[in-house]
Protein backbone atom coordinates (compact mmCIF):
# COMPACT_ATOMS: atom_id res chain seq x y z
CA UNK A 1 0.00 0.00 0.00
CA UNK A 2 1.35 3.29 -0.79
CA UNK A 3 1.44 6.26 1.51
CA UNK A 4 1.61 9.39 0.12
CA UNK A 5 1.05 13.12 1.76
CA UNK A 6 -2.07 15.47 0.74
CA UNK A 7 0.50 18.04 -0.77
CA UNK A 8 2.27 15.48 -3.45
CA UNK A 9 -1.35 13.80 -3.72
CA UNK A 10 -2.46 17.14 -4.94
CA UNK A 11 0.46 18.21 -7.48
CA UNK A 12 0.61 14.19 -9.08
CA UNK A 13 -3.56 13.51 -8.46
CA UNK A 14 -3.79 12.22 -12.07
CA UNK A 15 -0.48 9.71 -12.05
CA UNK A 16 -2.16 8.25 -8.75
CA UNK A 17 -5.39 7.69 -10.52
CA UNK A 18 -3.66 6.14 -13.35
CA UNK A 19 -1.51 4.24 -11.03
CA UNK A 20 -4.65 2.73 -9.26
CA UNK A 21 -6.11 2.16 -12.55
CA UNK A 22 -3.36 -0.01 -14.00
CA UNK A 23 -2.14 -1.36 -10.65
CA UNK A 24 -5.64 -1.51 -8.21
CA UNK A 25 -2.95 -1.63 -5.60
CA UNK A 26 -4.65 1.49 -2.76
CA UNK A 27 -3.29 4.65 -2.03
CA UNK A 28 -3.04 5.96 1.60
CA UNK A 29 -3.30 9.76 1.75
CA UNK A 30 -1.52 11.26 4.76
CA UNK A 31 -1.57 14.44 7.06
CA UNK A 32 1.55 15.30 8.66
CA UNK A 33 2.70 11.57 8.66
CA UNK A 34 -1.35 10.29 9.82
CA UNK A 35 -3.23 8.51 7.49
CA UNK A 36 -6.77 10.26 6.92
CA UNK A 37 -8.29 9.00 3.75
CA UNK A 38 -7.56 5.92 1.03
CA UNK A 39 -7.79 6.43 -3.07
CA UNK A 40 -9.51 2.99 -3.81
CA UNK A 41 -10.37 1.35 -7.38
CA UNK A 42 -14.26 1.66 -7.51
CA UNK A 43 -15.68 -1.87 -7.41
CA UNK A 44 -18.78 -1.70 -10.24
CA UNK A 45 -22.21 -2.03 -8.29
CA UNK A 46 -24.91 -4.06 -9.61
CA UNK A 47 -26.60 -1.53 -12.01
CA UNK A 48 -23.41 -1.25 -13.80
CA UNK A 49 -23.34 -5.02 -14.67
CA UNK A 50 -25.30 -5.81 -17.39
CA UNK A 51 -27.57 -9.33 -17.07
CA UNK A 52 -26.10 -12.18 -19.07
CA UNK A 53 -28.83 -12.87 -21.80
CA UNK A 54 -28.00 -16.47 -21.78
CA UNK A 55 -30.00 -16.13 -18.10
CA UNK A 56 -32.59 -14.48 -19.64
CA UNK A 57 -35.66 -14.99 -18.18
CA UNK A 58 -34.28 -18.03 -15.91
CA UNK A 59 -36.16 -18.33 -12.85
CA UNK A 60 -35.34 -20.38 -9.47
CA UNK A 61 -38.41 -22.07 -8.21
CA UNK A 62 -37.22 -23.35 -5.43
CA UNK A 63 -37.47 -22.15 -1.92
CA UNK A 64 -33.73 -20.53 -0.76
CA UNK A 65 -33.82 -20.55 2.37
CA UNK A 66 -34.96 -23.94 2.43
CA UNK A 67 -32.77 -26.49 4.87
CA UNK A 68 -30.73 -29.31 2.06
CA UNK A 69 -30.77 -32.59 3.03
CA UNK A 70 -27.20 -34.36 3.87
CA UNK A 71 -27.33 -36.00 0.56
CA UNK A 72 -27.76 -32.37 -1.23
CA UNK A 73 -24.33 -31.67 -0.06
CA UNK A 74 -20.99 -32.94 -1.97
CA UNK A 75 -19.30 -35.70 -0.30
CA UNK A 76 -16.40 -33.93 0.48
CA UNK A 77 -18.44 -31.58 2.71
CA UNK A 78 -20.33 -33.71 4.72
Amino acid sequence: MKTVNLYEAKTHLSKLVAGIEAEGEPVVLCRNGVPVADLVRHKPSAADVEPDPELAGARYLGDPCAPLDESDWPEALR
